[in-house]
């Protein structure tokens, strides 16, 4: 008896986890969350001068732009784990309460159904509670 993938997508998955295998033994057990560590969250006046109101005087402030974009990632489903996980992190240090970023998770749901915001607020809650442990509201 084999070890057969019985579809395309099985089968190709085994044939990359061979040949990750092949090229180096430890990528077998490889996470991408570890890889989140490479990127730090950048200060808050950097991300005002990138993505505040630094440029364009009056307008949205960093943290208003990054609760816009968390919003974003929760209409698509959750699915880019890392960047929502990674832009959660960039709201709390652009200075977003914790309720905040529930709020504005809990907002889409209306808009991209349960599922979604139930997966985007494991995600922002495995951030929230590493990170701001403290932050009650």
């Amino acid at each position: 008896m084999t070890d057969t993938p019985k579809n395309p997508f099985e089968a190709m998955m085994q044939q990359a986890r061979d040949m990750a295998r092949s090229f180096n033994p430890a990528l077998e057990s490889f996470s991408p969350k570890g890889f989140e560590a490479l990127w730090p969250t950048m200060p808050k006046d950097v991300m005002e001068l990138m993505f505040g109101n630094a440029v364009n005087k009056g307008g949205l402030d960093a943290k208003t732009r990054l609760l816009l974009t968390l919003a974003g990632l929760t209409m698509q489903g959750a699915q880019a784990e890392a960047a929502l996980r990674q832009t959660v992190r960039h709201a709390l240090a652009a200075g977003a309460k914790n309720q905040e970023i529930v709020e504005t998770i809990g907002q889409m749901s209306v808009f991209a159904g349960i599922p979604a915001m139930t997966r985007a607020l494991e995600l922002a809650r495995e951030v929230m509670g590493v990170e701001n442990e403290d932050d009650e509201a």
